[in-house]
């Protein structure tokens, strides 16, 4: 199962374009409200998340950990407990972990990224605690994989694609919905 978490003051379109490349991709996503069902994006676009956080457990179906920027989203995943958890869970057990824009700084803050390549949104850079700075707009280190901002949100969901499936179910999505590269 691939989670990725919502909360209010998420960046839209880091969420919804993932989301849409997965699940075009076959890959069952799962959306989970942090603050309620009911989260409203940074440019007030209200989404019903599939589940809220008290309803969220971390157990061996966790594919991946996904977390959208956006401000204050960022802000409110850093402080949700659930977040962490799963955070956490997914980084003990192998498994994946993304996050896009200033979503990463919560990667750094955990120290996830110690050591690891990544990349945010230009001025997040001093919160990615141990991490080299990586130069693409989307940045794979690991298990870990990170992109800078709302721009690359589409290059970024085609990559969890590719690292969940192959580079070949990427460049059929990529061709079918008529993304250059």
């Amino acid at each position: 199962m691939i989670y990725v978490f919502l909360a209010n003051g998420f960046e839209e379109v880091e969420a919804v374009t993932p989301i849409d490349c997965l699940r075009r991709a076959g890959k069952k996503v799962t959306t989970v409200g942090v603050g309620g069902k009911t989260i409203v994006g940074a440019h007030q676009i209200p989404v019903t998340a599939d589940i809220t956080e008290e309803e969220f457990t971390a157990d061996e179906t966790l594919e991946m950990v996904i977390l959208p920027g956006g401000m204050p989203g960022t802000l409110n995943l850093g402080q949700s407990e659930t977040v962490q958890n799963a955070l956490q869970y997914a980084a003990d057990h192998g498994k994946w972990i993304a996050a896009i824009c200033a979503a990463p700084s919560v990667l750094g803050k955990m120290g996830l990224l110690q050591g690891k390549r990544a990349v945010c949104y230009p001025g997040f850079e001093k919160e990615l605690k141990g991490a080299k700075n990586g130069y693409d707009t989307v940045c794979t280190d690991g298990k870990i994989i990170t992109s800078k901002g709302p721009g690359t949100a589409m290059e970024f969901g085609l990559k969890l694609v590719e690292c969940l499936l192959s580079r070949d179910v990427r460049k059929k999505m990529a061709e079918a919905m008529i993304v250059k590269k």
